[in-house]
């Protein structure tokens, strides 16, 4: 009992000291975490960069429904010597969940909505004109619209793991397992039982299993830093943080994808861009298929557009080569500057 005792007093000390750490303010930049009221919800967001004259980036994370928060800062933090990073906890998800939210149903308008609050709070707040949008997997096909949809206020767009049409991507994934699944039967029994008109968690358990079976899961590669030690140092976190995250309610975001909303994020049709365009995509990521992505990308106009393609990459790509994808990100900056 007593190694048990000291053993997790030592995790204590080892938590604070992390903690400590990665809660420090930059010389000269910004690390601040805050709960804003957004369209009648509390959602959290924090902003960290080492120069407060950088351009602003705002990260939309994927899912829908999937916050990074309790990992993201190990990621995020290698952009923020070219922007000040902003990361965002989207409506009822990570650190923003709240059980009593849990009953608006979601729509593109509500979503629009959050985005331009948010956006038009980070300007105020950090006292800029406008600000880069980058979205990851969901996050793409929602910062996509929302640049669309309210041009003024972003210098440009980028999307990694580029979703364009949510149905269009399933059917497509479908079609590569049973190119992949061959002659085996049992695989393909279960490929059939798939139906993306019915996104359950089934649904998804099933189909993230097959991505895995085929050597195509998000973290094929797996992750360039220590996940336990990510976790265990996570500066946002309280206990009831964790709490939340392990008890939160996924079922308005199943509705959510069940829905005509979501299909009124489809990007089919919707290639003109007031700002700069940039994709970047894994040649593994069937999860979003980035075959469509790059389809989508010829057919764009925008003031300038750049696809960078990350080898030997899957849809986790931001974690399986964090260093790599932040070189691409650092290109960008540098290329926005001289516009």
């Amino acid at each position: 009992m007593k190694w048990i005792f000291f053993a997790f007093v030592v995790l204590l000390l080892l938590r604070a000291a992390g903690k400590a750490k990665y809660a420090r303010v930059p010389k000269g930049g910004i690390n601040e975490s805050m709960i804003l009221d957004v369209n009648g919800t509390k959602q959290w967001l924090n902003i960290y960069g080492t120069d407060r004259t950088n351009p602003v980036l705002l990260y939309l994370h994927g899912g829908p429904g999937e916050a990074t928060s309790h990992i993201d800062y190990a990621f995020t933090r290698k952009w923020a010597d070219a922007y000040t990073v902003v990361t965002w906890d989207q409506r009822n998800c990570g650190k923003s969940f709240d059980c009593k939210q849990n009953s608006t149903p979601l729509s593109k308008e509500l979503f629009l909505a959050d985005g331009k609050a948010v956006t038009d709070f980070v300007l105020r707040y950090l006292s800029k004109e406008k600000l880069t949008v980058f979205g990851h997997s969901w996050g793409s096909i929602y910062g996509a619209n929302l640049v669309q949809e309210y041009p003024h206020c972003y210098d440009c767009f980028i999307g990694a793991g580029q979703l364009v049409d949510f149905s269009e991507n399933e059917a497509a994934l479908l079609r590569q397992f049973s190119c992949w699944a061959q002659n085996d039967s049992e695989t393909q029994a279960i490929i059939d039982t798939l139906d993306p008109q019915q996104p359950t968690p089934e649904y998804f358990q099933k189909r993230n299993q097959l991505l895995e079976k085929f050597g195509y899961g998000m973290m094929a590669k797996g992750r360039d830093y220590n996940l336990a030690l990510t976790l265990l140092f996570n500066p946002n976190y309280s206990l009831q943080d964790w709490l939340n995250f392990f008890h939160r309610d996924m079922a308005v975001y199943f509705d959510f994808l069940a829905s005509e909303e979501l299909k009124a994020f489809s990007l089919k049709g919707k290639n003109q861009y007031a700002v700069p365009y940039y994709n970047i995509n894994g040649d593994r990521d069937f999860q979003t298929n980035y075959q469509l992505a790059q389809a989508y990308f010829e057919q764009i106009t925008a003031p300038h557009k750049q696809l960078f393609l990350m080898e030997n990459m899957t849809h986790g790509l931001l974690e399986s080569d964090s260093e790599a994808f932040s070189a691409i990100l650092h290109q960008i900056a540098a290329i926005q500057r001289k516009k």
